[in-house]
């Protein structure tokens, strides 16, 4: 046959064929069988249509989809790949082709009664175990299109620069002036991270560069990555690709040479305010030249599927495109959502018809580090920092992605586009970067993106990396995941150093304050100290927003739902604690007062147990378990643009400014909805030593043997052998 599927001993699918094309077929198969019920939940959520069987919660989020016309922009960046690169446009049909015939042989739904939402394929299908979810739901599963993977890479990575924290440092700034907006700039509760490392050889014992690192973002469940291994003869990859994308994008490795990415904080997107009237032809909007322009305009519906069975709704949608780009909230008239004023989205793909999937088959064909720098020339978004090393001793440390220049003013908040000096002039030329003591560090702090962004995270993870590596002359690829799971918390000086001056403190708060100061700073599970100075941290923040200098801003504006988290007050005080703690002066507050306060407050109620048993994974679902443990913790929801996460998992070590950097949300919430997606360590020496693993496992099917399984590796920091040699495989099928 033309194509192979093996597995692993965790499932993990390894494919081989004669050709690119009959394996990107055969990985858009295989992903369909390990992941349809993923595949099809991303396909809606780029179409727009979602909430037709997850619900009312999707609403919000199906209505950002239509009005920033995603799908509409994934079919014209379609077209410019069609046009300018048919090799790579006939590759993502290939794998839009195997998508397609896995579907096909997925069981359709039996719940009686229930309604099917989607087109049928065109196949005959062969069963196969399906996923709950589908029966559930009484979706069936549908068929994609060429720009299918596009509009879903754009999906995933629309929120993924943060571009409504611009309308945060609006709303704090009307509040407490433009001074504000510093004390508040840290990384924000829908900004995406990563630590990424990379050691030269002359700094490892096999004299072969090691890259490793943990990418940061929602714990999903299934999970983000797909372990994945791809062989033809024009190459031999494994890596981490996106379920719904072709090919191996941030996280590679070809044997003679491997890659990995961060993300660069870079900001690339732009929000107008806009002035729109309505004309008896249409709407027109106010433009920098002083007169009114046309505005491009439809309506279209949204389906919504009634909760608990009850007949839903239709829900009309009026789309608005200026010349700026689409409005993704507000209207001539504010419309229904209660927005005061028009706001309009700018961002790259909408501009250039272009996500850079040109990228993707050159860095499968890469053979040194000279081939990846080529093809990131052509990488689009999300901007990222890579670290690249071949078994040549070639490094690479640099920015890859699409960035406006623009004015300096566009980047910091929405600007009116009535006004001129607003447009785009350009992009930026992506910076480049060296190592120092032969390793390069990168955990989105500042650093070779510098000029390209706004808000950075805090130094504390890139700094305990480096006081790491620094530790040790030589490291191995099995001495990474010391440096993956370490839990010392830098950021905790900030509340620790201000407990040392109190004073008039009950013995019971002394004690507790002694407590801390003599607390080793790490965040494990077991640690009873680590739940005091949680427990103290969040009655800080929970002061703090509380006090009537701040209070003012807990009322956000009133844009959309989908947008609302990154106006919330509380998250935006628990994740600038540090900055507002050490600030000259915080707009008169008392600190002090409100430390004593909260260290009274947690010494009469004390928590009972360690840090582990509040911190705990709250991986999203889109469809959450209908049968919660009746006494589980009420879990955050860590994407609030979709439908409530389940009942909180298994205990965990580390916090936000941990290496182990498993987020809680101080202040609201000691779960984590945000952690390491997956672990890797990269051996340029023997691709055999690499090493892997993701928080879940290799199947997206409940109650598949692979559903779990690398559930206890991911818990104990540990990882699984990269196996590649398919005479250690087993082989499962024909393609």
């Amino acid at each position: 046959m033309s194509a192979e599927t093996y597995r692993d001993a965790w499932g993990i699918p390894h494919l081989r064929a004669d050709s690119v094309l009959e394996l990107a077929r055969a990985q858009g198969r295989v992903t369909a069988r390990d992941r349809a019920w993923q595949l099809e939940v991303e396909r809606h959520r780029a179409e727009g249509t979602s909430a037709s069987f997850l619900g009312p919660g999707a609403l919000s989020w199906d209505r950002l989809a239509r009005r920033a016309r995603l799908a509409d922009t994934a079919r014209r960046c379609q077209a410019a790949l069609e046009a300018k690169d048919p090799e790579t446009a006939a590759w993502v049909r290939a794998y839009v082709d195997g998508v397609n015939e896995g579907l096909s042989e997925t069981e359709r739904p039996t719940t009686p009664g229930t309604p099917t939402v989607t087109s049928p394929t065109s196949a005959t299908p062969t069963p196969q175990a399906a996923a709950p979810e589908f029966t559930r739901t009484g979706l069936t599963p549908g068929r994609w299109e060429p720009w299918t993977p596009l509009a879903v890479w754009l999906a995933t990575h629309i929120l993924f620069a943060g571009f409504p924290a611009k309308l945060w440092r609006e709303h704090i700034t009307t509040h407490l002036g433009p001074d504000a907006v510093a004390l508040f700039a840290t990384d924000g509760p829908g900004t995406a991270g990563s630590n990424g490392w990379l050691v030269s050889g002359d700094r490892t014992t096999t004299g072969h560069a090691l890259i490793a690192g943990d990418p940061h973002r929602w714990i999903e469940d299934p999970g983000v990555y797909q372990q994945i291994h791809l062989s033809c003869p024009e190459f031999d990859v494994v890596g981490l690709a996106v379920p719904g994308i072709p090919g191996i994008a941030h996280f590679g490795h070809t044997g003679t040479v491997a890659w990995a990415i961060t993300n660069a904080m870079s900001d690339y997107q732009d929000l107008y305010h806009e002035r729109l009237r309505r004309t008896g032809v249409g709407v027109e909007a106010l433009g920098p030249d002083g007169t009114w322009h046309r505005a491009a305009r439809h309506t279209e519906l949204i389906t919504v599927a009634g909760e608990k069975g009850t007949e839903g709704e239709t829900v009309e949608v009026e789309v608005i495109e200026t010349d700026r780009g689409p409005v993704i909230a507000g209207g001539p008239e504010g419309l229904d959502d209660g927005t005061p004023a028009a706001l309009s989205l700018r961002y790259p793909p909408r501009v250039t018809a272009d996500l850079g999937f040109g990228a993707l088959l050159p860095l499968l064909r890469s053979r040194r580090v000279a081939d990846v720098d080529r093809a990131l020339d052509a990488w689009a978004e999300p901007v990222n920092v890579v670290q690249a090393a071949d078994t040549e001793g070639g490094l690479l440390h640099r920015v890859a992605g699409r960035v406006p220049v623009r004015a300096e003013v566009n980047r910091l908040r929405p600007v009116p586009a009535w006004e001129p000096g607003h447009a785009w002039d350009g992009w930026h030329t992506p910076p480049r970067a060296g190592l120092t003591d032969g390793v390069a560090v990168m955990a989105n702090q500042r650093g070779p993106a510098t000029p390209l962004g706004i808000e950075f995270a805090p130094p504390h993870r890139a700094d305990r990396i480096t006081e790491l590596l620094a530790g040790r002359e030589r490291w191995s690829a099995g001495d990474m995941p010391a440096i993956h799971t370490d839990t010392r918390l830098g950021s905790a000086a900030a509340l620790l150093d201000r407990l040392t001056p109190l004073t008039g403190l009950t013995p019971g708060a002394a004690a507790l304050r002694d407590r801390l100061l003599t607390w080793d700073r790490h965040m494990d599970a077991d640690s009873a100290d680590a739940a005091h100075y949680a427990a103290l941290r969040t009655a800080v923040v929970r002061r703090l927003a509380a006090h009537p200098v701040l209070a003012p801003a807990s009322v956000p504006p009133a844009y959309p739902e989908v947008l609302q988290p990154w106006l919330a007050l509380v998250p935006r005080v628990g994740h600038a604690l540090e900055h507002l703690l050490r600030a000259e002066d915080l707009y008169g507050i008392d600190r002090a007062a409100v430390l004593r306060a909260a260290l009274e407050e947690v010494a009469a109620r004390p928590p009972a147990g360690t840090w582990g048993d509040t911190h705990r994974l709250a991986a999203w679902r889109a469809l959450p378990d209908p049968t919660p443990a009746p006494d589980s913790t009420p879990a955050l929801d860590p994407a609030p643009t979709l439908t409530p996460a389940p009942a909180p998992g298994p205990r965990l070590s580390g916090d936000h400014d941990c290496v182990l950097c498993t987020s809680p949300v101080p202040g609201v919430t000691d779960l984590a909805a945000r952690g390491p997606a997956a672990r890797y360590v990269w051996d340029l020496a023997d691709r055999s030593g690499s090493r892997w693993a993701v928080p879940h496992g290799a199947s997206g099917i409940p109650g598949s043997p692979h559903h779990q399984d690398q559930q206890p590796l991911w818990l104990a920091g540990e990882l699984a052998p990269v196996v590649t040699d398919f005479d250690q495989l087993t082989k499962e099928s024909d393609v």
